[in-house]
C-alpha cells in the first residue's frame, strides 16, 4: 500500500490552487514554476537541486513536445505563403459557388472550416475561410450570429478536439497519459467526439431554424461585398491552388494504405508542408527571391509555434510530476509519479466506481477548459486519464479522449467569452452573444457524450 506524505499532499494543494486560478481567467504558469520550486525542494530538501529540478521538469517537458512545435511551425508557415498571394481565395471559390440557401450556407461554412481547421489549425482557418466565404454566407441569407456559431462548432470545437491530422492535442494527452501511440488515443476518441460532434451540430441546427422562423434578423449590415483579391494573384497561383489539396489528400491516402501512424504521420505531413511551402515560393517568386522569402516564412511559423506552445510546456512540466513515465526523468527513479501514487492511496481507502470516475474526470476537464486554453488542461487531463485507469478497470485512452474533448470544447473557442473572440471579430457580433448561442448545443453534446463513455469505457 502507499502512504502519502508532505510531498504529495503540497502537489494536490498546488493542484487545486492552479484550477481554482484557471477558473478565475488567470495565467499559471507562473503558480506552474513556483509549484515545481516546491515539489523540487521538499523533494530533495536543497536549494541547488532544486534549481536542477526546475530546469530538468521544463526540459523533459520541451522533449515531448517538440515534434508538435515543428509541426505546427511549418503547417503555419506553409497556410501563410498560400494566403499571402491569394492562394486560399482560389482554393475556397468553388466550395463557395455551392451555397445557394442558409442551411446550405451554415453546413458548407462549418465542414470547410472543419477541414481547413485539420491541416492548418482553427486559429489560422478562421482568417483564411472567414475572409472569403463569409461574405457568400451571409448573402445567402445566413445570419452574421449563426455564420459564427457554425465557424466556432466546426472549427475551435469539431475539428481541434479532434485534431486528426497535424495531432498536437492527442499528443499531448497521450504523453502524460503514458500512451505510447497516440494513434491509440484518437480511435478510442472517434466515438465520442461523433457523439459530442453530432448532438451539438444538431441541436445547434433546430435552435437556428427555430430563429429563423421567428424572424430572427442580425443587423442591417447583413451583406458585405466578398473579398476580390485576384488582381493580385501570380500566374502560378492557379496551378499551386489545385496542386496542394491533392497533395494533402494523397497523404491521407499513403497514411490509410501503409496504416502510417503518430510520429510517422506527423513527420509525413509536416514534410508536405515545407516542402509545398518551398516550391510555391519558387514558383511565384522565382529561385532567388524563394531563399529570403522561404527563411521568413519559416522564421514566422517557429515564432507563432513558440508562442502557442511555451506556456503549455510549463505547465506540461509541472503535471509531468505527477505520471510515473515522467517524473522519474525529472526527479530520480525512486518515484512513481506524485498523482498516480495518490490514485493508488484513493483506490486502497476508497474504491472508485466506472461513472463516479467518468463524472469527476468530465468535472475536472470542463473546469481545466474555462481558462480559455483549451491546451493548458491537457496535460493533468492525461495524468488524471492514468491515474484513474491504474486505480479501477477502465480504458485510459477512452477517458484521456473524453477530457481532452471536453477541455478544447469549453476552452478552446466555444462557450468561454474570452476564447471566441477571433471568430466574433471576423463576423463581427459580440463574444457573449455567440457564447449564448453556442451554450446549449454544447451542453447537450456533452451529456450524450459523457453517457455514451459511462457505456463504452
Amino acid at each position: 500500500m502507499v502512504d502519502l506524505g508532505v510531498i504529495h499532499y503540497a502537489y494536490l494543494i498546488i493542484v487545486f490552487l492552479i484550477i481554482a486560478i484557471i477558473c478565475f481567467k488567470k495565467d499559471i504558469v507562473l503558480p506552474c514554476i513556483i509549484g515545481i520550486a516546491i515539489i523540487g525542494y521538499i523533494y530533495s530538501g536543497n536549494m541547488l537541486k532544486t534549481l536542477q529540478i526546475i530546469f530538468m521538469a521544463i526540459l523533459v517537458s520541451g522533449m515531448q513536445f517538440i515534434e508538435i512545435i515543428i509541426i505546427i511551425a511549418l503547417v503555419y508557415a506553409m497556410s501563410k505563403a498560400l494566403r499571402e498571394v491569394g492562394v486560399d481565395e482560389m482554393m475556397l471559390r468553388p466550395i463557395s459557388k455551392l451555397i445557394k440557401s442558409k442551411n446550405m450556407a451554415f453546413f458548407i461554412l462549418g465542414f470547410t472550416m472543419l477541414i481547413f481547421s485539420w491541416f492548418i489549425w482553427p486559429s489560422p482557418a478562421v482568417v483564411f475561410v472567414g475572409a472569403i466565404m463569409l461574405p457568400i454566407a451571409i448573402k445567402a441569407g445566413l445570419p452574421r450570429i449563426w455564420a459564427a456559431v457554425s465557424m466556432s462548432i466546426f472549427g475551435p470545437g469539431i475539428a481541434l478536439s479532434s485534431d486528426y491530422f497535424i495531432q498536437a492535442a492527442p499528443s499531448i494527452t497521450s504523453k502524460t497519459a503514458g500512451i505510447n501511440n497516440s494513434l491509440n488515443l484518437i480511435k478510442a476518441s472517434f466515438p465520442l467526439w461523433m457523439a459530442m460532434s453530432c448532438t451539438t451540430v444538431l441541436i445547434a441546427f433546430i435552435i437556428m431554424k427555430k430563429d429563423l422562423r421567428k424572424g430572427f434578423k442580425d443587423n442591417e449590415k447583413q451583406y458585405i461585398e466578398p473579398v476580390i483579391i485576384d488582381k493580385g494573384i501570380p500566374k502560378n497561383g492557379r496551378v499551386i491552388s489545385i496542386v496542394v489539396p491533392i497533395i494533402f489528400i494523397a497523404d491521407i491516402i499513403f497514411i490509410y494504405i501503409y496504416k502510417i501512424k503518430g510520429t510517422d504521420a506527423s513527420a509525413l505531413i509536416g514534410g508536405t508542408a515545407i516542402m509545398t511551402m518551398i516550391i510555391s515560393n519558387i514558383m511565384i517568386y522565382g529561385l532567388k527571391d524563394a531563399l529570403e522569402k522561404s527563411s521568413g516564412l519559416i522564421r514566422d511559423g517557429f515564432m507563432f509555434s513558440i508562442k502557442v506552445f511555451s506556456p503549455v510546456i510549463i505547465i506540461g512540466a509541472f503535471f509531468f510530476l505527477g505520471s510515473k513515465e515522467t517524473a522519474s526523468s525529472i526527479l530520480g527513479t525512486e518515484t512513481n509519479g506524485l498523482l498516480t501514487e495518490v490514485g493508488m492511496y484513493l483506490a486502497y481507502r476508497f474504491p472508485l466506481s466506472k461513472v463516479s470516475v467518468v463524472l469527476i474526470h468530465s468535472l475536472i476537464s470542463g473546469m481545466l477548459g474555462v481558462g480559455g486554453s483549451g491546451f493548458s488542461g491537457l496535460p493533468l487531463i492525461g495524468t488524471l486519464s492514468q491515474v484513474f485507469s491504474s486505480t479501477l478497470p477502465i480504458k485510459k485512452e477512452g477517458l484521456a479522449a473524453l477530457g481532452q474533448i471536453i477541455t478544447i470544447w469549453v476552452g478552446g473557442g466555444t462557450i468561454v467569452p474570452w476564447s471566441v473572440i477571433s471568430v466574433a471579430a471576423i463576423c463581427e457580433v459580440e463574444p457573449l452573444e455567440l457564447v449564448s448561442k453556442n451554450i446549449i448545443p454544447v451542453l447537450g453534446g456533452f451529456l450524450v457524450m459523457i453517457i455514451t463513455a459511462i457505456f463504452i469505457l
